[in-house]
């Protein structure tokens, strides 16, 4: 897993929430001096791009904190010392009961800077199969629908509910040039 940052060794651990730890460290200054440095922790994410035949699987998705519905690819929370790849695995079959044996890890972020410790990895799954009903925990209520490629764009940079929102840069640089639009295209539906 991917951060670019770190916890620093004279780091003490000040708060351990479900999900966030807060960190705190004093930090040697450049002009000598000392300022106590904050850094929070969490787990890292995956989420999925699914792709079953010729289409991509968006979710509408509400929590108990929502004040409304949003749009979001399967993803979650990876357990402790889960893979990055097999949390996406596990996501896609509980959120959407399907499974693939042909992934890519297509994008990688930190969107929480230099201040949140946390890696965000993006994958496509190809050729997802339907292996059974959904699981979904019982804080979220997740409806599953397949749109096709040009939907999922316009979902994916138009949609103000949209929730993946790390991958929405990546997909506007896309937009901008038609060759390299095609590409990603080719590249989620396993065409050479």
């Amino acid at each position: 897993m991917s951060n670019r940052h770190v916890i620093p060794e004279n780091a003490k651990l000040v708060f351990k929430g479900v999900v966030f730890e807060a960190w705190q460290w004093e930090q040697k200054l450049f002009d000598g001096s000392f300022k106590t440095f904050e850094l929070l922790k969490r787990p890292n994410t995956s989420q999925v791009i699914v792709v079953v035949g010729d289409k991509i699987i968006v979710q509408t998705e509400e929590q108990p904190n929502s004040k409304r519905p949003f749009l979001s690819l399967p993803g979650g929370r990876c357990d402790e010392g889960e893979d990055a790849l097999d949390t996406a695995k596990r996501e896609l079959l509980e959120e959407a009961g399907y499974v693939s044996d042909d992934w890519v890890l297509w994008h990688e972020c930190d969107p929480g800077g230099t201040k949140i410790l946390w890696t965000v990895f993006t994958h496509i799954a190809r050729n997802c199969v339907l292996k059974e009903q959904p699981k979904i925990d019982n804080g979220e209520k997740i409806t599953n629908r397949l749109v096709d490629f040009e939907e999922f764009i316009r979902i994916v940079t138009e949609e103000p509910r949209f929730y993946g929102r790390e991958i929405v840069p990546e997909i506007l640089y896309l937009r901008l040039y038609p060759e390299k639009l095609e590409a990603f295209r080719k590249l989620l539906f396993g065409e050479k």
